[in-house]
């Protein structure tokens, strides 16, 4: 008889899946399409979700929850569920694997350091309300009043008295009482130099008051501060990850070896690495990975219920960059140089300039990879030109129409042209689902998501404006068709304004960072209208979408 280990929270499909092929290589978190193993497992670990009254109490709740599909050691095929981060208040859940540190273990370091910081924090907040530190900032501000009120008044007795004194004298030059005039200039600026000091003096008692608390503050923020870099130290040394060749490094040392700073607020709470760490303990084999979104979408990244999203670089990319080594993961596809077969199309030359079509799929300027751009191609195909070539740029999944100078000259003036925002543009775009407004504005101000890049995120407070004015041109049962005029130029604007939920609430069809993959992105720089920099004509041109 063999015996039989029970595994705990490791889940087996409910319908058989032995007929099903299994991928060669684990698949690279970072890029990847769910395998058909991964979609089954999310649909039954959606079905859990469904039933927790956790949506229904928190509706403006949402969470990335993550899949990892195993072969058990007796050769049996089964997933694994996790969330990031923290679920309903919560590290622990009976479904999911646990954290791979638990921060709210009772008696743990975490636990009593933090008690330790929460109690400072009141006292900083008591310190802050205490009323006579209040009131001495009120009277603080009372007693600046009235010093420069009764000093104001005083400047203009001694500007009075300099006019009498001096209209007495050219009264009577000859006058002999001179010297008592001088007397009383001088006793007036020792009167007034005596109310300076008065007031200072009073000033300063009401400010040495309030010195007290702000030196006590500050010394409390000092060992809060102290205190919070030391725990966070202690955090990243208790975050022990494993690989699949059975080696263990802590977080700090994860991301300091891959040439990084010490780890942001979050890594290691993510489902990814959870997944595999709860494997690697209990000897399972990973054979495929998926992440997807449930519920609402935050306020500033844009998330869709149900929708696959690839692991962050940065929180998670040193993390995950460590616990695959050993096991047989796919890479990126290296993108082989492209050969030039046709040149993209030209829309309009002259000596000064050109205007090409971009094809979708195709760089503007080169990038990390291989791939080439049209930056290349047009240097190639003119080499006689001498300015940055790009005045401005298009996605690499945009196509439509892109500004080329031939010259240093022409580039500035078109740029500033850019600047200035006189040069007009149009795209046209086909978003999933219905637009409800005709047409109208969306102002939601953008900046890049550090740990996502090159995802951009809506932040009131640190993004840049972004101005889009919109007019839909039609629309069937399942897309709009609308035409976009940017008034500003913020990376992924267009993409952005047309996916959050503050936006139009419904992405472009083939956005694979803010919708759903299709064959292409659906967006596509249709019109554009400058002044030539040398003629000085209005210059219009257009090329309609082939979707």
């Amino acid at each position: 008889m063999y015996e039989i280990t029970v595994i705990p929270m490791i889940h087996f499909f409910r319908h058989p899946v032995s007929d099903t092929a299994l991928p060669r290589q684990f698949n690279n978190p970072f890029h990847y399409t769910p395998h058909i193993l991964c979609i089954e497992a999310a649909k039954e670990v959606q079905n859990y979700l469904s039933l927790m009254d956790l949506w229904k109490r928190k509706p403006e709740e949402g969470k990335m929850f993550g899949v990892l599909v195993v072969r058990t050691p007796d050769g049996k095929t089964g997933f694994l569920a996790a969330f990031s981060g923290i679920l309903d208040g919560n590290y622990l859940h009976p479904y999911f694997v646990p954290p791979v540190y638990n921060l709210q273990q009772p008696d743990s370091f975490f636990r009593q350091e933090e008690k330790q910081i929460s109690a400072i924090n009141r006292q900083i907040r008591l310190l802050e309300n205490n009323p006579a530190y209040l009131q001495a900032q009120q009277d603080l501000i009372e007693k600046k009043i009235q010093a420069n009120h009764s000093l104001s008044i005083a400047k203009l007795q001694l500007k009075a008295a300099k006019a009498a004194r001096d209209l007495q004298r050219n009264q009577n030059p000859d006058c002999h009482n001179a010297s008592d005039l001088n007397r009383e200039s001088q006793h007036r600026k020792a009167e007034y130099k005596r109310l300076e000091k008065y007031w200072k003096e009073q000033i300063a008692i009401i400010q040495n008051c309030i010195n007290e608390f702000i030196n006590r503050m500050d010394a409390l923020k000092t060992e809060r501060k102290q205190r919070s870099a030391k725990l966070q130290q202690q955090l990243f040394e208790q975050f022990q990850f494993l690989n699949a060749r059975g080696e263990t490094k802590n977080l700090f040392t994860v991301f300091r070896e891959q040439g990084h700073n010490n780890p942001p607020a979050g890594a290691g709470e993510c489902a990814a690495p959870k997944l595999l760490q709860f494997a690697y303990t209990h000897k399972l084999h990973p054979i495929a990975i998926a992440e997807f979104w449930w519920g609402c979408s935050p306020k500033t990244e844009i998330r869709r219920q149900g929708n696959y999203y690839p692991a962050c670089q940065g929180k998670c990319g040193p993390i995950l960059n460590f616990m695959l080594q050993g096991l047989n993961t796919e890479t990126s596809a290296v993108e082989e140089k492209q050969k030039i077969t046709t040149f993209p199309e030209i829309i309009y030359e002259d000596k000064w300039l050109l205007i090409l079509n971009k094809p979708e799929g195709t760089l503007s300027i080169p990038g990390k990879t291989t791939r080439l751009s049209i930056y290349d191609m047009v240097r190639q195909h003119f080499p006689e030109a001498t300015g940055p070539l790009l005045v401005h740029r298009l996605d690499m999944a945009t196509s439509g129409l892109l500004i080329i100078a031939k010259d240093k000259n022409t580039h500035e003036h078109l740029q500033k042209q850019f600047l200035r925002q006189t040069i007009r543009k149009r795209y046209t775009a086909l978003l999933e689902g219905h637009v409800t407004q005709s047409e109208g504005y969306i102002t939601l101000p953008l900046c890049p998501d550090i740990y996502d890049r090159p995802r951009q995120m809506v932040n009131e407070k640190s993004g840049k404006p972004a101005i889009t004015r919109f007019r839909v041109l039609g629309q069937t049962s399942q897309y709009t068709r609308i035409a976009f005029y940017p008034q500003t130029g913020r990376t992924h604007q267009l993409r952005v304004h047309a996916a959050h939920p503050l936006g139009l609430n419904c992405p472009i069809v083939g956005d694979t960072l803010y919708g759903t993959k299709a064959e292409r992105l659906y967006l596509h720089a249709e019109y554009i209208e400058f002044i030539h920099p040398a003629t000085g004509q209005k210059i219009q041109l257009e090329k309609p979408a082939d979707f």
